[in-house]
């Protein structure tokens, strides 16, 4: 059964079902078991109009090792590019510091580390919906 009858399916009877535990809980799990994929929505990317507003650190799928084989016939470099976007992405965020004492404070790396991981947020992973290439952008 294609997970989107399933889906439809779990959500029909939901509305007919009275859970005994907390109900959120059940529906997140049930659709997260269906879709394997999860994407936290984050209310200050959204309030800095970043769109798509999805937390890289908390979002997460569970295709990505399905589709490693697919990457590395196709798309040598994608694999090892997307390994390295979420190590940087995910050390800590020196923004706080530079707020505090200023931009010169930092070191070297750090001062790279702050603009590449301003540059994958900025200019990779935000859309313009707008854009004629952004609103349709191919992977």
């Amino acid at each position: 059964m294609p997970a989107g009858t399933r889906l439809v399916s779990f959500y029909e009877c939901a509305d007919r079902v009275r859970c005994l535990n907390n109900p959120e809980r059940e529906v997140t799990a049930a659709t997260l078991s269906i879709v394997q994929v999860f994407w936290s929505l984050d209310k200050k990317l959204a309030q800095r109009k970043h769109f798509p507003s999805v937390n890289w650190l908390i979002s997460y799928s569970k295709y990505t090792r399905v589709l490693d084989d697919y990457y590395d016939k196709n798309f040598l470099e994608f694999v090892p590019l997307r390994a390295k976007c979420k190590e940087i992405l995910q050390k800590e965020d020196p923004s706080d510091i530079v707020q505090l004492v200023g931009k010169a404070s930092l070191v070297e790396t750090d001062k790279i580390t702050l603009e590449v991981s301003r540059m994958i947020k900025d200019d990779f992973l935000q859309q313009n919906g707008y854009s004629s290439y952004d609103k349709y952008c191919p992977f």
